[in-house]
């Protein structure tokens, strides 16, 4: 891979040029061992090279799924449990990778292992693609000896959240779907349908009905200001967006998705079973209670429940057991708290944890399906009923005028 850098040498003379390396750290190292003190260093991007080259090289078009994680971790377990080499095993699987981001990723990790780091370290050097929780959960493999099993654990527990995450994703696609496709089609025929059926209604003297009038009024509305409509929506999403982004508009969407009505409940259920399942999978791994509380704050995925865990580890550590600092919240349910102080109390906290998470994914499973089952009934008589509406509003009246003629 070509680095593009400018440094100066130990006398201040200036310095600019490329070097070939497998890594931004092995291209530094060059560099140094020149006697060049190195004032900036990037990947060089070829300006011949095509819009697909091109666009490769951001990160937005070529981000690691998680799926691809899911089956690298499948993969590494099996290598592992094969008794392949850490660098070997990596090896084989870069030159496997179709991601060019997770093949450079899994090269710089090489290099880092081959230059004395542990697996864990090298790993966090990737936030993008290695979360905290995959990072401590290796770690914990290392310290404790059981590498092989910590992967073959990794790799069920990411195959689980997948299929959850995946799931719950399905089950919001369609309707959302249905619903945009359901808005645009009423504003097009707002905007340029209706206005021509209407000229009929308004060229005759014929007294045209109330709830008819109230639709042209509709229409001329959207005809006249619907592209300030569109401008004025474009920006309040932009604004919404950015505002997400912030401490307080991150906490208002994570109160907002556990609180709307019907998918608010799939949403609780959704996080309390990657919360128990994430720290079923810590603490059995042999992770401390109090890093297991930290790092499944990071992963939830939800702000309140982030909180939550962050401020149950400020009370673990002043002596409270889990169990007692998640009672004080109502986003936990007392059957969570009662099971974690009976896990607590009999030495089989993991063991209650992952009865928890078992329980929480079957009721995701159920929430989804009967959140499906009923989003189509509705949909159909709220939409049947639309349409039934923009009809009678509009072919009524010209009915009745071609049955006056």
């Amino acid at each position: 891979m070509l680095y593009e850098y400018a440094a100066t040498t130990l006398e201040g003379e200036a310095k600019t040029g490329s070097i070939e390396a497998s890594s931004v750290d092995i291209a530094i190292n060059a560099l140094q061992a020149r006697d060049l003190v190195i004032t900036d260093i990037k990947k060089s991007v070829k300006p011949g090279g095509s819009i697909l080259e091109r666009l490769s090289s951001f990160k937005f078009f070529n981000k690691v799924k998680h799926k691809d994680i899911v089956v690298l971790s499948r993969q590494l377990a099996t290598l592992f449990e094969a008794k392949i080499a850490v660098t070997d095993s990596f090896r084989l699987l870069a030159e496997q990778a179709s991601n060019a981001m997770l093949k450079e990723s899994l090269t710089e990790i090489i290099e880092d292992i081959k230059g004395g780091s542990s697996l864990s370290l090298a790993l966090s050097k990737h936030p993008d693609i290695f979360s905290v929780f995959y990072v401590n959960m290796i770690k914990s493999g290392e310290e404790s000896g059981k590498l092989e099993e910590i992967f073959r654990s990794l790799a069920d527990h990411l195959e689980r959240s997948y299929e959850l995450t995946s799931k719950t994703k399905n089950a919001l696609i369609y309707p959302a779907f249905v619903v945009a496709t359901f808005f645009i089609v009423m504003i097009l025929m707002l905007t340029f349908v209706i206005p021509k059926l209407t000229s009929i209604l308004t060229e005759v003297n014929q007294k045209i009905p109330f709830y008819t009038r109230i639709l042209i009024g509709v229409s001329e509305f959207f005809k006249d200001f619907g592209i300030f409509l569109f401008i004025g929506a474009a920006i309040g999403g932009v604004f919404l967006w950015r505002y997400s982004k912030t401490e307080r508009g991150s906490m208002a969407v994570s109160r907002f998705q556990t609180s709307f009505p019907f998918v608010g409940v799939l949403y609780s259920k959704f996080y309390l079973s990657r919360m128990t399942d994430n720290m079923e999978t810590l603490l059995s791994s042999g992770v401390p209670a109090v890093k297991t509380l930290e790092t499944t704050a990071e992963v939830v995925g939800n702000k309140v429940y982030r909180d939550i865990l962050l401020t149950a580890v400020k009370e673990v550590n002043g002596g409270s057991s889990i169990s007692e600092a998640l009672s004080k919240y109502p986003e936990i349910p007392l059957m969570v708290v009662q099971m974690i102080k009976t896990g607590e109390e009999t030495g089989k906290l993991s063991f209650m944890l992952k009865t928890l998470g078992k329980f929480y994914k079957k009721e995701v499973d159920n929430a989804v399906e009967t959140l499906v089952s009923l989003i189509e009934p509705v949909m159909i008589v709220v939409l049947g009923g639309a349409v039934g509406i923009l009809l009678i509003s509009i072919l009524g009246p010209i009915y009745n005028i071609t049955a006056g003629v």
